[in-house]
């Protein structure tokens, strides 16, 4: 069954906390998916961003290069290094890696692309202000205190983790592949929740999974389209198991183009709330074994990239 994934308004947050945490629980405890509007980004910034990123993937490779991707640090260039336990092949698409500490010689330079770091910074602050919005909410409706998430999740600590990743997908014109290839491999997110910026369709879900310790998927995907205006937001493996299962990580992969869409490049932007290192990640239920994010995040990462060579 395709089910709709709804859109939640933050328009007069504090006055409309409780209608949000109940809307927001409802789309987490089901499809695990839904679309923010009336957020405080616009459309400008937004677009901005996609420009500034356009402008770092058409660098040339060995520009690209000096940014070289680190799975120890989880920042970097990577083109083609990610795989997916679905098909266990490299994906059709490269991708800068970015966070808030410890990025020594990972930013790109304003003379590769003029303004990259400071505009980068000022986005990257926005999504974690809306994303706070959002956890403060999930923390309410799970009985935790309301900074609960906003407190494992700072920024100013060192040990922050948030990532923030462009990704280009190739074009895949005149090519030809296996029925049902995938641009992007069926996967769930490990984070926390995730922040999405996406153009045009090929995002789809599939509902279904009841537990972090089960790869099970549904039997249909539903399309995801990016709606202008608004940002797709997922719940992540982290937050499913804070929550001992009740908020729901579904599996998602991004399709092929099919006839008569864009065959051209995909660009999408993704501000990835990954706890800090020292936060224990434990349900009130008990029903998994407490872990630091930090463990949480390496297994994760180990699972997901092609090993690199020293």
């Amino acid at each position: 069954m395709v089910r709709p994934i709804v859109q939640v308004s933050l328009k007069n947050f504090e006055q409309r906390k409780q209608e949000i945490t109940k809307e927001l629980w409802d789309a987490a405890n089901d499809v695990g998916f839904f679309y923010l509007k009336d957020h405080g980004l616009t459309e400008d910034e937004i677009q901005h961003m996609f420009s500034i990123s356009k402008a770092f993937f058409d660098l040339p490779a060995d520009v690209k290069g000096k940014y070289r991707f680190d799975l120890k640090k989880n920042s970097g260039w990577e083109s083609g290094q990610q795989k997916r336990a679905s098909h266990n092949l490299p994906e059709l698409k490269e991708s800068l890696q970015l966070k808030w500490h410890n990025m020594e010689g990972k930013w790109p330079t304003d003379e590769d692309v003029a303004d990259f770091k400071d505009f980068s910074e000022s986005f990257m602050k926005k999504c974690q202000e809306i994303s706070f919005k959002v956890l403060s909410c999930f923390a309410l409706g799970l009985g935790f205190d309301e900074d609960f998430f906003t407190k494992n999740h700072d920024i100013l600590r060192p040990d922050a983790q948030q990532t923030f990743r462009l990704m280009h997908y190739f074009p895949v014109f005149s090519r030809e592949f296996p029925p049902g290839f995938p641009r992007a491999g069926s996967h769930c997110d490990f984070e926390t929740i995730t922040l999405l910026f996406a153009k045009g369709a090929g995002l789809e879900v599939c509902p279904g999974r009841e537990a972090t310790s089960q790869h099970a998927m549904g039997d249909e995907w539903t399309p995801c389209p990016a709606i202008p205006g608004t940002i797709t937001v997922n719940i992540g493996d982290a937050l499913m198991r804070w929550s001992d299962d009740k908020l729901k990580s579904n599996y998602h992969r991004v399709r092929m183009p099919v006839p008569g869409e864009d065959q051209g490049s995909r660009y999408s932007i993704a501000y990835f709330n990954q706890a800090n290192k020292s936060a224990v990640i434990a349900g009130k239920e008990g029903r998994y074994p407490p872990v630091t994010a930090e463990d949480f995040v390496r297994e994760s990462l180990a699972a997901i990239y092609v090993k690199q060579e020293e």
